[in-house]
């Protein structure tokens, strides 16, 4: 798991921030949405991004 897949799945989590939140400035509903399914898209991910660091720590300890 790269760095780089980490950092881009945290920008996508503040896209999705930015977006709900002029969304609910500007009182557009369908941006608002857009922005919290980013949100979770990302969060899903990060997830993911945890799962594969401890199995690889997880690895490592049965390795030594």
């Amino acid at each position: 798991m790269g760095a780089d897949d980490k950092i881009q799945h945290k920008a996508e989590e503040l896209k999705g921030r930015a977006k709900e939140e002029y969304g609910e400035r500007t009182g557009n509903p369908r941006m608002t949405d857009e922005g919290r399914g980013e949100q979770a898209s990302a969060h899903v991910k990060q997830a993911g991004d945890k799962l594969r660091d401890a199995g690889e720590h997880v690895k490592d300890a049965f390795s030594e």
